[in-house]
């Protein structure tokens, strides 16, 4: 985590180490103040969409890109997704307060905490598909 301002941006990547890290959140910090480009070199600005092109949208026409797996609705996809975003591979194998109590050291969102804690007890869980079976979503067949 870094310390800007009294606050913090976030947690580190585990791809870079963290002086690249500490140089990327620089370069983009003016940007991210600033809400607009603020290179002085044309050439490095991101071109925009073309005309002819579409609109980029990760959510296009209301459906996820590249569809949902077989046996999963839309909304599954995306809990699941929820909840694998705020647990890591190292929390397997654990037991629902477990991941519940990781979750946490996360700083996943109370939503996903109190999801989590719906888990029956004494079951130990492998992976986040068997979270997601154990809370009733469907899961691709």
């Amino acid at each position: 985590m870094s310390e800007t301002d009294g606050g913090f941006t976030g947690s580190r990547s585990t791809k870079h180490n963290p002086r690249l890290d500490e140089e990327l959140e620089h370069e983009v910090q003016g940007m991210m103040k600033a809400e607009r480009a603020t290179r002085s070199e044309e050439w490095r600005e991101v071109e925009p969409v073309g005309e002819d092109q579409p609109d980029i949208d990760s959510d296009p026409a209301g459906t996820l890109v590249g569809g949902t797996p077989e046996g999963m609705d839309a909304d599954a996809v995306v809990a699941r997704a929820e909840l694998s975003r705020w647990l890591d591979r190292a929390d397997f194998p654990s037991t629902g307060p477990d991941l519940v109590e990781a979750a946490r050291d996360h700083r996943a969102p109370d939503v996903v905490a109190s999801e989590l804690s719906r888990l029956p007890e004494g079951q130990v869980y492998e992976r986040i598909g068997d979270v997601v079976r154990a809370l009733g979503y469907p899961t691709e067949t």
